[in-house]
């Protein structure tokens, strides 16, 4: 004979008692979360787009605005900052959310608001939708269409292959370097720059005046090599700066499966970052002045920052130790700038002098006449 349990209403079973106990339980284990206010929003926007390196990106952006000899506007001048802001954000955005699990390996990363889980997946995705929609379109309308391509490949490259390769093989960090290459000459082709040569703009008109047939008329300098020197030094400067802190976290690479060359090679990491750190002597000192960014000037001055960094290399390659890795990462943070700020000094056509009005335009046109002179005679 079988029996059946009949549970009254007034006096609850043993089963019902213990799901109520449950229940209670599980919802204690959990607090109640508060809507984000507009503040904490926007600080969490900030934290997915990478604040810092975003504004590195609209800084190295603008200084191709800066030493470009070509005329810009403020609408183009703000639409550039604005719309590279924007594919930056995007572009960092959307590599957070294919790295959470990875990020959650490593203690430097821990704490972005994915993994800690501030805001949602979806939340975030919409987020990188609406920026790397809005950034190339208003680069597309108020600027040109080539700097908004090369917005939208920064973002490809940056999302896609970069984030795609670091799990594959050490040359995503070439990758990288190209991605931090490119926001110079999005600045450069937002004055009306050109990236190639062109029947307009033929080779003779940018080289200086002893190597050309004639004197160089500054209002059609729109040199090939001036976009080329631009990506190389940004290029070649993410070695030293890069490599040094990759060495220094290459634990945490290790970790998170990360092909990092500091982890699988620490040798060969000090060897391309020696490399690169030389090769911005001939960058500085021959690629810029000959594109015509800058006068020869700053083949000189710029042999100053140059030196420090490159011996600074050269002790990381010798030893090969935290210590060494650690002075050559904080020489590449402040040597963008002053290089940067050197080549604005040193900018082809721009007298200081008269600009801060220390020379008068009289003065200016009497010397421009004696020299004239002197080389009738000669």
């Amino acid at each position: 004979m079988q029996r059946v349990w009949l549970l009254s209403a007034s006096r609850p079973g043993f089963f019902h008692n213990s799901y109520l106990r449950r229940s209670s339980v599980l919802s204690s284990s959990y607090r109640h979360v508060e809507s984000l206010s507009s503040p904490q929003l926007l600080k969490l926007y900030a934290q997915l787009s990478k604040s810092r390196l975003s504004l590195l990106v609209v800084l190295t952006a603008m200084s191709g605005v800066a030493l470009s000899p070509l005329h810009v506007t403020v609408p183009t001048l703000l639409s550039t900052a604005v719309g590279t802001a924007l594919c930056s954000a995007s572009a960092n955005t959307l590599n957070q959310l294919q790295e959470i699990p990875l990020d959650a390996q490593m203690a430097r990363t821990r704490m972005r608001p994915l993994v800690r889980r501030a805001i949602t997946p979806l939340h975030a995705a919409g987020f990188a939708v609406a920026t790397g929609i809005s950034g190339p379109l208003l680069l597309w309308t108020m600027v040109n269409p080539t700097t908004a391509l090369l917005g939208a490949s920064n973002i490809a490259l940056y999302a896609g292959l970069y984030t795609w390769m670091k799990r594959k093989t050490i040359y995503n960090t070439w990758v990288g370097s190209v991605v931090g290459a490119l926001p110079p000459l999005m600045g450069w082709t937002a004055c009306g720059g050109q990236l190639f040569l062109s029947p307009s703009y033929p080779i003779h008109l940018f080289l200086p005046p002893f190597l050309s047939a004639g004197p160089v008329d500054l209002a059609l300098i729109d040199n090939a090599l001036a976009p080329l020197a631009f990506f190389m030094l940004l290029f070649s400067w993410q070695f030293p700066h890069f490599n040094g802190l990759s060495h220094l976290v290459r634990g945490s690479y290790a970790q998170a499966g990360y092909r990092m060359l500091a982890v699988l090679s620490p040798r060969k990491n000090a060897v391309v970052a020696l490399r690169h750190a030389l090769l911005l002597v001939p960058i500085c000192s021959v690629l810029i002045p000959l594109s015509g960014l800058t006068t020869w000037t700053f083949a000189l001055t710029s042999l100053v920052p140059n030196a420090i960094c490159a011996h600074a290399a050269w002790q990381f390659w010798r030893v090969g130790g935290e210590k060494e890795a650690r002075l050559m990462f904080r020489h590449s943070l402040w040597y963008l700038p002053v290089v940067m700020a050197l080549m604005m000094l040193h900018k082809q056509g721009v007298d200081w002098a008269k600009w801060l009005g220390i020379r008068d335009e009289d003065d200016t046109k009497s010397e421009v006449e004696a020299t004239a002179c002197m080389l009738c005679c000669l």
